[in-house]
């Protein structure tokens, strides 16, 4: 893995090296080993392109850098070296210099690519995944993305076309973003680079915060900052002197076209699967797993202990209360298959690390999830430079519990009619009363409203950390008003009106891959192990995996309450069926009694005077929501969370 920066001065003006260096070396954290730096050279200047070395400039050349060469467009680049140490440093460009690439991320089949490039005529200098991107632009143009088997984010300077390329992987793995006015184009891995330009403006985007306080992270194309956007997943962006233009490239399909049969399709998927494992244990450092004995994390270690010699490197966490703790299950796979094995113990004393968690997501985030990632990933960097992960089976194969209830809510919609469904499951969700404290049974009144819901604001509902209804109440008057009726909500009726699927629980799923999967869990993934400069790698999200399985009939998904049916009957001959079978367990940390004892006087702090509180919500609503929880009247841990993860982004980046 890698961090990436530069700038684009369409006006012309030259690019400042110290800015470069400057914006590059905030992103140490995602590449420890090496920098790099590329400015192009200005003709008029009387540097030709030829003086440029055709290599690494590296920061023992920044005086060279400083005297002789200036241009207004800059690469910089930060290395965590993992396939070919010896030549792989970047910036690196083609044979005569007229392209230049920085790269982030890791490409499965360039070895593959690199030969049809080199039966073509291409000559190669390294043995990195990098240059054959470099070489795969030369002959096949921007058409080079749709190529590529990985994750990534890269930007490409086309010296004869004067265009800058960038591009994100198709599940967005890799981050991205870009600060654009009249003059210039700032590019980075992560949004701390750009802000390290202190002309950029940091002015908070009010739909944004708004977004967030519903999903708890901030949704592509948006950033919490009102000129700083992401580059969507599975998206490019061609800028020029004139313009930037971003274009899609790829999209997940669900119209089932598979005509074998369920054991034809199992064999299959495996044999994919099988192959999207291989293809990411290439590595010349430490590679190891991350372990939590659910179904996604077993299947990868099981499939991974296939094919190493040596025992597999696992890595899992635990916590003292019972219901977060899964370490028992993760021991057995790892005896299973004989795996070296480590665990770490997650205390509550987890205020310095949220404080860290702040300053690396750039943005608010509320995924407490991210506390645990982040222990697991500084306990694996100990013993590896790699770790593959089982993310993404829940989104691929419809594994949440959210699903079934999501279609038990939908089967009710489809049986009794509009009006009377919203009259009397309305009616009755408006009086049901939301006492948490109650035993699990009486707990009804979300599927009680979500029934009375359309489909798309039941499964909004069901996403949302502040409801609507809450958030009304949340929110001050002076941003009320800054958002102009603005409503999270179309975000997602857009995705499920134009999803490429026939059925609800495909929609959602597509929904949630769109959403969730890219925004939330690949965010957090990638900050948390790349604060500690660890590379995680996915073979449940390889896209031609993902492809196959989209087409796989959701009624194979989801069988009554069965979620990952087809999945786990796969696996049957790898796992044992006590994991394949056993009750799901969420990956997260008990907040719920932190807030209540250990955290309590820190949260208390950041929730009711923290400075965003004060400047964008109302002190009385969050005084209740605090007391709420305190009483044990509502379980309030997730919006409060929310608040101090806000409170702490705040104090860091405004």
């Amino acid at each position: 893995m890698c961090g990436i920066a530069g700038m684009f001065h369409r006006s012309g003006d030259c690019v400042d090296i110290d800015h470069l260096v400057s914006m590059t070396r905030t992103l140490a954290h995602r590449g420890p080993d090496e920098e790099g730096y590329f400015i192009n050279a200005d003709q008029d200047e009387g540097t030709s392109r030829q003086d440029i070395p055709l290599h690494h400039l590296c920061i023992k050349r920044n005086q060279r850098l400083r005297e002789g060469m200036t241009g207004n467009v800059g690469l910089g680049h930060r290395r965590l070296s993992i396939i070919d140490l010896a030549t792989g440093q970047q910036p690196l460009c083609n044979e005569d210099g007229s392209i230049w690439i920085v790269f982030n991320g890791e490409i499965y089949n360039f070895q593959d690519l690199k030969d049809e490039l080199v039966k073509i005529g291409h000559q190669f200098k390294t043995n990195s995944d990098t240059e054959t991107i470099v070489h795969g632009y030369e002959q096949w143009g921007e058409k080079i993305i749709e190529k590529l088997r990985g994750m990534f984010s890269f930007a490409i300077w086309d010296q004869n076309r004067q265009k800058l390329l960038l591009a994100r992987d198709r599940l967005g793995k890799k981050p991205l973003y870009f600060f654009e006015d009249k003059n210039r184009l700032i590019f980075g891995s992560e949004i701390k680079a750009i802000l390290e330009l202190s002309n950029v403006e940091r002015q908070v985007d009010e739909t944004a915060l708004s977004d967030y306080l519903s999903l708890l992270y901030v949704p592509s194309p948006k950033s919490i900052f009102k000129n700083i956007h992401k580059l969507p997943a599975a998206h490019y962006a061609v800028v020029s002197k004139e313009n930037i233009q971003v274009r899609p490239y790829w999209d997940l399909s669900f119209f089932p076209e598979h005509e074998y049969t369920e054991n034809q399709m199992m064999d299959e998927m495996i044999s994919i699967l099988e192959d999207a494992t291989r293809m990411r244990m290439i590595s010349e450092v430490p590679l190891g797993a991350f372990l939590s004995g659910g179904v996604d994390s077993s299947a990868v270690v099981a499939m991974m202990s296939g094919f190493s010699d040596t025992p597999v490197k696992t890595n899992s966490i635990s916590f003292s209360v019972a219901k977060y703790n899964e370490i028992d299950y993760a021991r057995k796979i790892a005896g299973l298959f004989e795996t070296d094995h480590n665990e770490f113990h997650v205390n509550p004393d987890a205020l310095s690390v949220i404080e860290k968690l702040a300053w690396h997501y750039d943005e608010p985030f509320a995924d407490s999830s991210s506390v645990p990632t982040y222990y697991v990933s500084q306990m694996a960097r100990k013993n590896v430079t790699v770790s593959l992960s089982g993310d993404g089976g829940d989104e691929n194969f419809a594994g949440y519990r959210r699903y079934y209830f999501d279609m038990r809510e939908n089967f009710i919609r489809n049986i009794v009619p509009g009006p009377l469904r919203k009259y009397v499951f309305g009616g009755v969700g408006r009086l049901y009363p939301k006492a948490d404290f109650l035993p699990q049974i009486f707990r009804g009144k979300a599927f009680i409203s979500n029934v009375a819901r359309d489909p798309v604001d039941a499964y909004f509902f069901s996403m949302s950390g502040f409801h609507e209804e809450e958030k009304g109440h949340l929110i001050n008057d002076d941003f009320k008003k800054s958002l102009g009726g603005y409503d999270t909500k179309t975000l997602f009726h857009d995705l499920y009106r134009t999803a490429p699927a026939r059925d609800h629980l495909s929609k959602i799923q597509y929904l949630d891959i769109k959403t969730y999967l890219c925004e939330d869990i690949l965010t957090k993934v990638d900050r948390a192990s790349m604060a500690v400069s660890l590379e995680v790698r996915c073979p449940i999200l390889d896209h031609v995996f993902m492809e196959y399985v989209a087409k796989i009939p959701s009624k194979m998904k989801l069988v009554g309450t069965d979620g990952k049916h087809i999945f786990k009957k796969a696996l049957k001959s790898k796992v044992p069926e006590k994991i394949l079978y056993r009750k799901k367990m969420g990956f997260g940390v008990p907040i719920l009694e932190w807030l209540r004892s250990d955290l309590k006087e820190y949260s208390r702090s950041l929730v009711l005077e923290g400075r965003a509180s004060k400047t964008y919500l109302d002190s009385k609503y969050l005084n209740t929501i605090w007391g709420e929880h305190q009483k044990g009247l509502r379980n309030r841990a997730t919006e409060l969370w929310t608040v101090m993860m806000l409170n702490l982004w705040y104090e860091n980046y405004m």
